[in-house]
């Protein structure tokens, strides 16, 4: 398999054998069950539907309760597609980081991250806002300036860097170095921070 679902625990630090800190995050990752084996012929495309995080029945729909019935697992809350032929896959298969990840060192992951609400330019942007306060300038230090032309265009143009929502959307950061992989309980360490606040789920590429 190319990958599992994981779960953000939080972060930690551990210590290289030069004794050097290094800052880290704790992924729950799996165990995943393979839900749905989709194959050209019958779906347009080969991919492998996988689903994580144990979820009570009764908050279920019944009809992915009976899509979970067929995978002979109990209902889950995530479910992730990892597209490609894999001929060793087979439905109901149980996934694990100890077998998933065990010959790799490198990972990309794949979150939603931490929504900021509405911000303006500065902290959205990086501008560095009005620095002089000449001409009256006293209460706009922070505020974006000119936003367009006047005789020309006579509008503002699309695209404009302005205040607005930030954050909550979907980030994949390639390249993350695998710490420690502690199977028996399908925990794996990280190098870095990772997009998304504790609890978050995260799609782990290999």
């Amino acid at each position: 398999m190319p990958g599992l679902i994981g779960k953000k625990v939080g972060m930690t630090s551990v210590y290289n054998e030069a004794g050097k800190r290094i800052p880290c995050t704790v992924i729950e990752a799996g165990p995943c069950v393979v839900t749905q084996i989709k194959t050209s012929d019958k779906d347009g495309y080969d991919a492998v539907q996988i689903a994580f995080d144990d979820k009570k029945e009764k908050n279920t729909p019944k009809p992915l309760i009976g899509h979970f019935k067929k995978a002979n697992t109990s209902p889950k809350r995530k479910l992730a597609e990892f597209t490609g032929i894999f001929p060793h896959c087979e439905l109901g298969t149980v996934l694990t980081v100890g077998e998933t990840l065990k010959n790799d060192n490198w990972i990309d992951l794949t979150g939603v991250s931490k929504g900021k609400g509405f911000q303006g330019v500065i902290k959205r942007h990086g501008f560095s806002g009005v620095q002089g306060t000449t001409h009256g300038q006293h209460n706009r230090l922070r505020h974006p300036g000119s936003i367009g032309g006047s005789s020309w265009p006579s509008r503002v143009l699309k695209g404009m860097r302005m205040a607005g929502h930030h954050g909550f959307r979907q980030v994949k950061i390639l390249n993350y170095s695998i710490i420690r992989l502690i199977p028996e309980q399908n925990i794996l360490i990280v190098k870095g921070s990772v997009p998304g606040p504790k609890g978050s789920y995260l799609i782990i590429n290999k």
